[in-house]
């Protein structure tokens, strides 16, 4: 999931920069549609590849129906001024809603009739990531004040976790809404119970937390940090699977996705690249690297979502503003 849907990505151009000389090795997409005019600030795939959402300037938030490339509806959440940019998306794992927010306020859609079901704001702090479970029932805030904010729609409830001490980078939730992850700033990643706000287990860093990600059938957790560890969780036992394996000084995280049978992790970055890697062994099995927008130097685009399509393809949408499709590596 987790498309992803961080903040602080706005900041990486440097990041990107300095990563752009690490060329990885896989060929060019097989398809390539514009979904942004002049590039995109947010945007995120369904986890079944079938269904996108884009956030621009001129075209707002759009919605693509991925089969067809097929522009289904098109949404306002005013976005008409820096501060209520939709800079985080997050599609619910039945493809039934969508969340998107902007640093002050929040809404919720329904994918199935194009309509708003509720625009909100909020107070005290800024709206850091968010998550959205099946049929738009739980939403997952995190904040930049430290707290994640877990609603229940139908009956309102609100539960906050005060777990963390620091800013809030990340959050994710599985379908059914009832166990929640959350990273931030004070190193730690947390999955938690939405429902008593109890701990379940605590993953420590070495610097702070900048992606986490459950996989939607409960089997994994991922974790990130802004230096040089990413981990694979058992959701199950909390015991470590494997950490991903990479000679770069720095890898940075703005997507991450789980395949469907449980045995690879694609994942996006900040300086263009996807990666593709195997679970079991946290090896990279192959890379690409999306295209950039034609009028940016240093050619870079944030890659902020991936997503598989099938057993041979995934699909990727990027800050250029173009959704990507591209060839899986033969067994």
């Amino acid at each position: 999931m987790k498309t992803n849907r961080l903040f602080y990505l706005c900041n990486l151009s440097l990041v990107a920069a300095l990563l752009s000389a690490c060329q990885p090795s896989g060929d060019a997409p097989i398809e390539r549609f514009r979904h942004a005019a002049e590039g995109a600030y947010a945007a995120d795939i369904s986890n079944d590849g079938k269904l996108s959402v884009v956030s621009s300037i001129h075209h707002g938030i759009s919605v693509w129906d991925l089969d067809n490339n097929a522009l289904k509806y098109t949404w306002s959440q005013q976005q008409d001024n820096a501060d209520n940019l939709v800079l985080a998306i997050d599609i619910a794992d039945n493809n039934t809603h969508a969340l998107t927010a902007s640093k002050e306020n929040f809404s919720l859609w329904s994918t199935e009739t194009g309509e708003s079901e509720g625009f909100w704001q909020v107070r005290e702090s800024s709206i850091r990531d968010i998550a959205v479970s099946n049929n738009g029932n739980h939403i997952l805030l995190g904040k930049s004040n430290g707290t994640v904010v877990h609603v229940t729609m139908n009956s309102g409830r609100r539960l906050e976790f005060l777990g963390h001490s620091d800013r809030i980078n990340t959050v994710d939730m599985l379908p059914n809404g009832r166990v929640a992850i959350s990273g931030g700033n004070d190193f730690i990643a947390y999955v938690w119970d939405t429902v008593s706000g109890q701990v379940i287990y605590q993953f420590n860093h070495p610097s702070r937390v900048t992606m986490v990600a459950l996989d939607p059938k409960g089997r994994y957790a991922f974790t990130a940090d802004s230096k040089k560890a990413a981990h694979i969780w058992n959701l199950k036992t909390g015991k470590l699977v494997n950490s991903l394996k990479y000679t770069n000084r720095q890898e940075v995280f703005s997507s991450v996705r789980f395949s469907p049978d449980g045995a690879h992790l694609l994942t996006g970055a900040p300086s263009r690249k996807v990666s593709l890697w195997v679970i079991g062994t946290g090896q990279r099995l192959e890379s690409w690297r999306v295209t950039p927008r034609d009028d940016i130097r240093p050619a870079g685009a944030v890659v902020y979502s991936a997503a598989f399509r099938d057993n041979n393809h995934f699909i990727t949408e990027s800050s250029s503003g173009f959704a990507e499709l591209w060839q899986l590596p033969v067994p």
